[in-house]
Formats: C-alpha cells, structure tokens, sequence
C-alpha cells in the first residue's frame, strides 16, 4: 500500500512536472490565453479549466489503459515484465534523466493544433475547451514523451494499475490551467505573477528531477541488473 501511495506521488509530480516543461506549458498557456478572454465571468473560467483537465486527462488515461492493459493481458510478457521490471526500470530512468538535463537532445514528430482550429474550438464553450485539452495532450515533445512512456507506464506496469497513475498524471498535466481558473476566481492580478515563476522553477525541478532519475536508475541497476548491492 505504501509503495502505490509513493507511486500515485510520483505520478501526480512527473504529471506537473510534465505541466510547466517548454512545450507543455506552451498549449497550457494557449489555453490560459482563451480563458483569459472570459476574466469576468470567473465561474466559466473555472469550469472550462476543467473541461479542459479532462479532455487532458482522458488522452492519458486511454494511452495507460491500452498500454497497461495490453502488455499484462499478454501472459509470457506479463510475466516477464513482472519479473524484470526493476531491471528495465533502472536504464529507462537513466535514459530520461539524461533528456531532462539536456546532455543529448532529442527530436521528436510533433503534432499541432492550428491557431484557427484552436480559435475555433474555443468558441464551442466547455465542450470546445474539452476538446482542446484532448488534442493538446496529443502534442508530446521530448520531455512530456520521456516523461509518459519511459517514466509513467513502467511505473504504472509495476503497480498493475492501468487508471489511477494515468489520471494523476492527466490531472497534474493540466495544473496551471487549474491554478488560474481559481486564481482568476479570487484574484486576477495574481494569475500573471505566479506564470512568470514557473519558467525559473521548471528548469531547477526539471534538473532535480533528472539527477534523481539518474541516480535511482544506478541504484536499480547495480542492484537488479549487476547485483552489487542487497
């Protein structure tokens, strides 16, 4: 039980984390700038907020229980990933810690919402602002990827849990849109100065979040792959 706990926490961190990385943050605030428009009518601002969460959120949990589902209903490959999944997470950890710290690049095939699509979508009230968190959650980049597929899912195929980590995740995707709905609820002045911190806290929780990565992913492989430590 303690271990799904500390997993549903990590989740929920690689999910904010994910949040207010380059690409990301860069639709979350797409979707801040439509929000924006509706500054006096903070009711609607929040609910398309989360509208917006939810569309993110049924993206990731669709990916998880597709992905988690279909490589446990496997029975040779659930067992072996049952029996080697601390041995693949170790490398994996590395891998992505390494991207999050920027020492190789990588590139990936985007996928882009057309500002006239977005305008459009965003005319559609909480059903438009739904759809646009569901094609957002579509545009991975290297982090959001590294983060998902090489963080997220072993996670998620270690604890057997192909809804909860996956939901965590899409909720914590979509926290600045959360914040500033209620920000701008309560205080619309606040919503400019809590954005212009996050670009110097992503790249310092970015870094720390990669040098644990790494660090964890020796402990598990001299510990499961070369056996050097009980």
């Amino acid at each position: 039980m303690d271990s799904f706990f500390f997993a549903v926490g990590t989740a929920a961190w690689l999910g904010i984390l994910t949040s207010i990385s380059p690409c990301p943050l860069a639709t979350n605030i797409a979707a801040i700038s439509y929000l924006g428009k509706q500054i006096s009518r903070p009711g609607y601002v929040i609910w398309s907020g989360l509208a917006y969460t939810l569309g993110r959120t049924v993206i990731y949990l669709g990916l998880g229980i597709i992905i988690v589902a279909g490589l446990l209903n496997i029975p040779a490959l659930s067992f072996f990933l049952q029996e080697n999944i601390n041995k693949i997470l170790g490398p994996l950890l590395i891998i992505v810690g390494v991207f999050l710290l920027e020492i190789l690049p990588l590139r990936l095939p985007g996928f882009s919402v057309s500002t006239a699509t977005q305008n459009r979508l965003a005319s559609k009230g909480y059903g438009g602002s739904f759809i646009l968190g569901f094609l957002f959650a579509l545009s991975f980049c290297p982090v959001s990827a590294g983060l998902f597929f090489g963080s997220l899912i072993p996670l998620a195929v270690k604890e057997n849990s192909q809804f909860v980590l996956p939901a965590i995740y899409g909720i914590g995707t979509a926290l600045p849109v959360i914040i500033f709905g209620f920000v701008v609820s309560l205080a619309a002045g606040a919503a400019g100065k809590i954005f212009n911190k996050l670009t110097v806290f992503e790249r310092w929780a970015r870094r720390l979040t990669g040098v644990i990565f790494i660090v964890v992913g020796i402990y598990l492989c001299l510990k499961y792959i070369f056996v050097v430590l009980d």
